[in-house]
């Protein structure tokens, strides 16, 4: 799985998670609990001390993001500024 980040949404950028068959040269590898993470090297520097944790609250699941570097976010939580 690949992690990175795009520009978008009202406060600036917003997580990408998308699956890969191979790393790219310059990616950075990251693993935790048998799971390989894979970030590029532009992305890095937004994400850099990120936690990734899947959360289940009520009937909502998902990838819940806990970055130290974010300044702000949007009302919807879909994007964020750092």
């Amino acid at each position: 799985m690949k992690l990175g980040v795009k520009t978008t949404g009202c406060s600036g950028m917003a997580y990408v998670l998308e699956f890969v068959d191979e790393a790219s040269p310059e990616d950075q590898i990251f693993e935790s609990h048998g799971i390989k993470i894979l970030v590029d090297p532009k992305s890095l520097i937004y994400i850099d001390g990120t936690e990734l944790d899947f959360v289940r609250e009520g009937l909502n699941e998902g990838f819940q993001f806990n970055n130290p570097n974010v300044k702000d976010s949007c009302g919807c939580g879909e994007s964020f500024t750092v």
